[in-house]
């Protein structure tokens, strides 16, 4: 009966130390992400920038992507493949 008991208070032990908090894990979490999007990031301060398009208007810019989108429609046909027949006397 006295192993049953220690068994006992064993498993409760190892249950409460898994709901037990980590402050050092914590203290870094998502820290790896920040520094990642901070090494992919040229300028931070062009974030704030309210006008970020320069030299193309919205005509154009709407005639561009027209002109992107059909090109979609009719793809390029595919040239006749080069058949050469080795060792015919013609």
């Amino acid at each position: 009966m006295a192993t049953c008991k220690t068994i006992a208070c064993v498993a409760l032990l190892l249950l409460t130390l898994g709901c037990s908090t980590a402050p050092r894990f914590n203290k870094n979490f998502g820290a790896s992400v920040r520094a990642n999007l901070a090494a992919q990031t040229i300028a931070p301060q062009n974030a704030a920038n309210a006008n970020p398009a320069h030299g193309i208007d919205g005509p154009a810019a709407r005639a561009a992507q027209a002109r992107y989108q059909r090109s979609f429609a009719q793809p390029e046909p595919e040239p006749a493949p080069v058949i050469r027949i080795m060792g015919s006397g013609q």
